[in-house]
Formats: C-alpha cells, sequence, structure tokens
C-alpha cells in the first residue's frame, strides 16, 4: 500500500461520473446531513485538511468476484437513499472506495448532484415537502454562523434566484465550467458583480477565484492506493479503520461484512428492501439494519447473539443467507401482527419486542392468515397482552440479549401456542419482571395524552377491540374546556382548578375511540354527547361498562370526583391483567 500521486476535486468527480470510482458492498451508504457537506466545502475554502483517503485498485479478473455499486448522484431522503448497483459485466479496470465514501459523495452531490431533504412539520407522505436543492455560495457576504468563513447553502430552485444587497447565490456545479481562470472574470462581469460597492465586489472577487482554484487547480485528494487483491485483507483494512470510531455505525459495518460474504443474494439489497417494506406497513414504523440483522441472528438459533463482528463470520451468514426468505418472511408477519395491534412508529416503544413474535411465527411455519384468522385469536389476545407488558415494563431495555435469549429458549420448546404464562414465570422476581406492583400500576396514570406509552396502557384496557380499525386516544371531557379562563366561565372554583388542569391530559380522562365517532363527538360535551350517540338506556350501560365510564353525574363541575371514580375502575381491571 503507498501514497499516490494527489488529485483535484474536479478529477475525483470526473472520475465517479464515469464510474472509475465504485464502492464495494463492505462500504455503508451515504449518510451525511446537508450541514456536513457545506462545513466540507467551507473547510476546503480555508485550506484546512480534510483527511487521506483509501482506494483498492481492482483488477479486471478479480472484479467479477465481488458486488460493487456506484455513488449516489441525486440525494432524496425519502425516495432515494440508497446507492444503485454497479454493472460490472465488461470486467473493466476501476478503483473500490475503502474509506473516503462520505466526502467523495459530499463532493459530487455539491458540485453535480443535488440534495432533497423533508421541510419542517411536513408530511412524510407529502412529495411536495422534499424540495430538490442544489448548493450554492454566497459572494457578497461571508457567513453568520460561528465557525464557518463561507456562507455555503443547500438552497431550492426558488431560494438560490432571489438577490438582494447582501445575498449572491452561485450554484458551486457552475464553477465546473471555468476551465480558464479568465471565465471567472466574465462570470463576476455578465452579472455585474464588479460594479456592486467595493468591499463587497472584492469579496465575490476573491471567494469565486478561490472556489475555482480548489475545485480544479488544488490536489487536495491525497490517497493511498491498495493493489493485493486479496478480500480477506481489505476486509480487515477496512474493520481496523472504521469499526474504533464513531462516524461508522455499527450495523453498518456488519452490514457490510454480511453483502461481502453472502454468495447468492444481495445482503444490502435484501435487508435495506425489508426494512423500507417493513417501515412502510400499516401507519409506518421506525425499523433499521440493526434490528433486522439482530432478528436474523436470533431466528438462526445461534447460541451467541451478539451483535459483533464475531458473530458475522463465513459460516453463520452461510446459514442467514441460506434462510433468508423464510427470516424476511417472519420478520414481516410479526410486523403486520403488530400493525393490526394497533402500533405504529410513535407508539412502538422498542422494536425488540417483535423479535420473539417472528420466532415464535418462524416455529409456527409462518401462517400467512396469523394477524387475522380466528383460528389464532386466542394466540393473537396472548401475544398482544404480552407485547403491552413487555413495553409498558421497559423488559428490552438495557441488555435485550438477557431478555431474547431466555425467551428463545421457552419458544423453542412449544409449538402451537404463545406460552405467555411461562415467559411471565421465567422472568419473576428478575430486574427483568413484567408483572405489575401496585406501584406499578399506579404509575400508569400518569401518562399523558400522544405520550408513546400511553397508546399501549390504553391499549392493555380493549382486548376485543380490532386495532385494525383506526382509533383515536379522545378526551372524555374535551380538552377544549380546561383552560383557566374556561374554567373560572364554567363557575369552577378557583382552587380546584390546579387539580382539573392537571388530570384532564392524562390516563383517566383518555379512551381509545373509533375515528368517526371521535370526530362527531369532537367538543361536545361527554355527558350530551353520550346520551345523543347511545340513546339506548342498556347499551350506554354497555358503553359506559366497556369504557370504564363510572356511575356519576357527568358534568364538568363534577369531573375530579369522576377522574377518581374512573381511576378506580381502571385499577380494578390492571390487576386482574397485570398482577
Amino acid at each position: 500500500m503507498s501514497f499516490e500521486r494527489p488529485i483535484t476535486i474536479k478529477e475525483a468527480v470526473e472520475n465517479i461520473n464515469k464510474k472509475n470510482y465504485l464502492l464495494p458492498a463492505i462500504q455503508r451508504e451515504f449518510e451525511w446531513e446537508p450541514e456536513q457537506i457545506e462545513l466540507l466545502y467551507d473547510s476546503l475554502m480555508r485550506g484546512f485538511p480534510i483527511g487521506s483517503f483509501l482506494f483498492w485498485d481492482v483488477e479486471k479478473e478479480e472484479c467479477l468476484n465481488y458486488r460493487y455499486y456506484e455513488f449516489i448522484r441525486d440525494y432524496h431522503e425519502r425516495d432515494n437513499t440508497h446507492n444503485p448497483k454497479a454493472d460490472i459485466k465488461g470486467g473493466e479496470k476501476f478503483l473500490a472506495i475503502i474509506d473516503g465514501q462520505q466526502r467523495l459523495t459530499a463532493f459530487y452531490l455539491g458540485l453535480k448532484g443535488s440534495y432533497a431533504y423533508r421541510l419542517p412539520r411536513k408530511r412524510w407522505n407529502n412529495d411536495w415537502a422534499f424540495p430538490k436543492r442544489k448548493l450554492c455560495l454566497n459572494l457578497l457576504t461571508p457567513a453568520q454562523e460561528e465557525g464557518k468563513e463561507y456562507d455555503f447553502r443547500f438552497l431550492t430552485e426558488e431560494e438560490y434566484e432571489l438577490r438582494n444587497e447582501e445575498t449572491f447565490w452561485f450554484k458551486v456545479g457552475d464553477v465546473l465550467e471555468f476551465n480558464e481562470p479568465y471565465k471567472v472574470s466574465d462570470y463576476l462581469i455578465e452579472n455585474e458583480l464588479s460594479s456592486i460597492p467595493k468591499n463587497k465586489a472584492l469579496f465575490a472577487n476573491k471567494t469565486l477565484f478561490k472556489l475555482s482554484k480548489v475545485i480544479h487547480d488544488e490536489p487536495v485528494i491525497n490517497y493511498f492506493l491498495e493493489k493485493e487483491n486479496n478480500l480477506d485483507k481489505v476486509l480487515q483494512i477496512f474493520i481496523r479503520m472504521n469499526s474504533g470510531g464513531t462516524e461508522l455505525s455499527y450495523s453498518d459495518l456488519l452490514l457490510s461484512i454480511a453483502t461481502a460474504l453472502w454468495q447468492k443474494k444481495d445482503a444490502r439489497e435484501e435487508i435495506n428492501g425489508l426494512v423500507d417494506k417493513i417501515n412502510n406497513a400499516g401507519n409506518g414504523f421506525d425499523f433499521d439494519k440493526d434490528f433486522v440483522l439482530k432478528t436474523s441472528l436470533v431466528l438462526s438459533d445461534f447460541t451467541d447473539i451478539g451483535f459483533k463482528v464475531d458473530n458475522f463470520n463465513e459460516a453463520n451468514m452461510s446459514i442467514i443467507e441460506h434462510n433468508w426468505d423464510k427470516i424476511s418472511k417472519a420478520i414481516q408477519l410479526a410486523v403486520l401482527l403488530t400493525a393490526s395491534f394497533g402500533y405504529n412508529r410513535d407508539t412502538l416503544t422498542s422494536n425488540y419486542v417483535l423479535i420473539p413474535i417472528a420466532y415464535y411465527l418462524l416455529k409456527l411455519e409462518l401462517p400467512n392468515n396469523f394477524y387475522k384468522s380466528s383460528y389464532y385469536k386466542e394466540d393473537r389476545d396472548n401475544i398482544l397482552k404480552w407485547v403491552i407488558m413487555s413495553l409498558l415494563k421497559r423488559a428490552f431495555g438495557g441488555t435485550p440479549d438477557n431478555v431474547l435469549r431466555p425467551i428463545r429458549h421457552i419458544l423453542s420448546q412449544v409449538y402451537d401456542y404463545y406460552p405467555i404464562a411461562d415467559i411471565i414465570e421465567r422472568f419473576k422476581a428478575t430486574t427483568k419482571s413484567i408483572v405489575f406492583t401496585e406501584d406499578d400500576i399506579d404509575n400508569l396514570f400518569n401518562y399523558k395524552y400522544g405520550q408513546n406509552y400511553t397508546f399501549s396502557t390504553l391499549a392493555l384496557l380493549y382486548p376485543s377491540l380490532d386495532f385494525r380499525n383506526k382509533f383515536h386516544q379522545d378526551h372524555i371531557f374535551p380538552k377544549k374546556y380546561f383552560t383557566m379562563k374556561k374554567l373560572l366561565k364554567y363557575g369552577i372554583k378557583e382552587h380546584k382548578i390546579e387539580s382539573y388542569l392537571y388530570y384532564f391530559n392524562r390516563l383517566a380522562n383518555l379512551q381509545l375511540l373509533e375515528g368517526t365517532p371521535n370526530l362527531e363527538k369532537s367538543g361536545k360535551d361527554f355527558g350530551v354527547w353520550l346520551l345523543e350517540r347511545v340513546p339506548d338506556k342498556r347499551s350506554r350501560r354497555e358503553y359506559m361498562e366497556k369504557h370504564f365510564i363510572p356511575d356519576v353525574e357527568l358534568s364538568l363541575d363534577n369531573f375530579l370526583l369522576f377522574i377518581s371514580e374512573r381511576k378506580k375502575l381502571m385499577q380494578v381491571k390492571y390487576k386482574v391483567l397485570l398482577q
């Protein structure tokens, strides 16, 4: 391995464009935020070191033995985050990037590509929430942000076309056209940047000439070149360079190793594709590669399921690849089941709770209709109860392997029912117990509307609900009444108001209600709405029992008694279910 002649950023970008630089399967995908790219360009302009690079010279006869990817060219936070697979059937020689992918991709996106990220407070499924952005440089004034000298920003076309006395946005990629120094001057003259106030004209002149020079002329890409075509050696170099730092996540490293060792399937495509698919199930989830890789270790029945390089050896990877179709289906069925329980990215507070479910479904030989068939209803009820108890008790916090291994052992002994009683018994009197004490139950009532754990707490009370329908967390006494001003207006004594404001948003004033009835209820007085919704006395009594509504006057001035009595009813139910 030796240092080679340094090259310019323009040369590096051209090599990416011509596909002379590719990414080996052991590489992670692009993960930099726009701010990191902007800061990298600022460092370039200021002459700061940007670190060395490591390339691997892949010979023609060797290139077909491994898997490679192209650089991502137009990054889209939702729709285009995966590198396309490289077509190397022609066996042309190229350089594989072992260290430096993030920086090289940043150079390419800044000069030739684009970066689309979600606007604040916009919905994920809204296409307009992800405008295409180009890297731009303000030629009139320095950066105002502390620690930066040059004002680089990713801007939409509408943003970079806006100009005033303080801003003239130059698309950084246009500098590639300045292959002669005089073209910088031509640009400044054509855009009347030579006739503005002197201090700004000088800044624009200095800034644009500096950008052109750092892209075209300065050989800032210093790289080592590994010429030995030995994957094992390259893998060891890769691990040595990346496993000790924080820039490369451990799951990326393990996925890279799996990708390099799978023989028939593309581990990166399979695993990333599965992550995308399960995250789109139901109302959306937030699974990642860590979850899929950990589940693969557990479902493969490896004794050691630790998340470490040693467990991602050739033998283990061969087993996972061989069983991948079943593992993938088990994960998908577990996610569908969890979605049918009403969970989503906001309410599923630990993804690891799905791993035993996937293992159990694998043992059941992956029944497609498990999440909806009446044949499995009792089994589903037991699983839902176990999910809720495990989530509320934070059973998978700390070291989840200490929970996963014993549960897997229990599940491996049965094939036709989910052994919730055995699991509860196994963890009794341990730090992972999912049995609730009276204090635990009392603490449930501190949960507020919209908090992550509130859904689980409420769902436990409604085991017969079909959560495939959309349910809302509903304030029984509408929240519109609960301001100091309104409570005083409705005649609530001032010394009670603090308690009213404390309890209205907490568990004892919440219920799960289907979307349509909840919209109909809206801000109506609860007592009035209940009479309208359920005029039949017998049906109304059933509704009240189902929702733990106490038989007290349902008026606002009786709110604190309502809370006290409803809490007692709920506590009785929780004790039956949880103790």
